[in-house]
């Protein structure tokens, strides 16, 4: 009997550099970058399939990331992000199979183009009020439910964590543990779902070496870069991830 693996270059082509970006937004940019890493698989494969080899991988980052920055994080927002989030959790499992995965990367590519227009055009003064929790709920919920379709939970939280102006070490330490949470959430629901099978995990076995390489570097850039450079970084990657699941939605 074969041994149940995806052998073909084109699939480690595109797999590879998306593994690595993912690492580098896990541990040094939020989730900026790393809603790039599906839709980057997904060039070889089914979104499903990606989103499916993903959570091993997601797994180790999420440890590496929380093992740099454990004294790091925000605990008072934490208790407010993650409860939204896991809401969000359990409407992508109800929803998952009903909602194209084209149409959810759509929705979440408009709503950060949007995010980032609103950001350029109007930018918060230095005395501005942070966002109301009630609309922090929302986006939270919102990050939830994304990153359960297809990883791409971090547009929707940015837009309210970014107004709070977080250092980015505290930025970086408390998305790392949220996503955690978030990604430690998703496993039941993905085997229920019947994801979780001997293929897609000997695959991201295969990639999961690749993942401290991306992580370490992140860790690395977010404690020596300057706030202002880090946060456009952040836009810059959030223009990126807009515009590719903008594109993958048209039909």
């Amino acid at each position: 009997m074969s041994f149940p693996l995806i052998t073909d270059p084109h699939f480690y082509a595109v797999a590879i550099p998306a593994v690595l970006l993912m690492g580098v937004s896990k541990s040094g940019f939020g989730a900026g970058f790393g809603s790039l890493a599906v839709p980057l698989m997904a060039l070889a494969v089914s979104v499903p399939q990606s989103v499916a080899i993903f959570m091993p991988i997601l797994f180790l980052m999420d440890i590496l990331g929380m093992a740099a920055f454990r004294k790091d994080f925000d605990l008072q927002l934490l208790k407010f992000l993650v409860p939204c989030g896991l809401v969000g959790i359990v409407i992508g499992a109800l929803l998952f199979k009903l909602l194209p995965a084209h149409i959810v990367a759509g929705i979440v590519g408009i709503f950060t183009l949007l995010f980032l227009a609103q950001r350029l055009l109007f930018p918060p003064k230095a005395d501005s009020a942070p966002p109301p929790r009630w609309l922090g709920a929302i986006l939270t919920a919102t990050s939830g439910f994304t990153s359960f379709i297809a990883h791409a939970g971090g547009p929707p939280i940015n837009a309210y964590v970014i107004p709070l102006r977080l250092s980015p070490v505290k930025f970086t330490a408390t998305m790392a543990f949220f996503f955690f949470v978030i990604n430690l959430a998703k496993w039941i629901p993905y085997a229920w779902l019947g994801l979780l099978d001997m293929r897609n995990l000997a695959t991201s076995l295969v990639l999961l070496p690749i993942a401290p390489f991306g992580v370490w570097f992140g860790v690395w850039l977010a404690r020596r870069i300057d706030q202002l450079v880090f946060y456009r970084l952040i836009y810059l990657g959030m223009f990126l991830t807009g515009v590719k699941l903008v594109w993958d939605a048209v039909p």
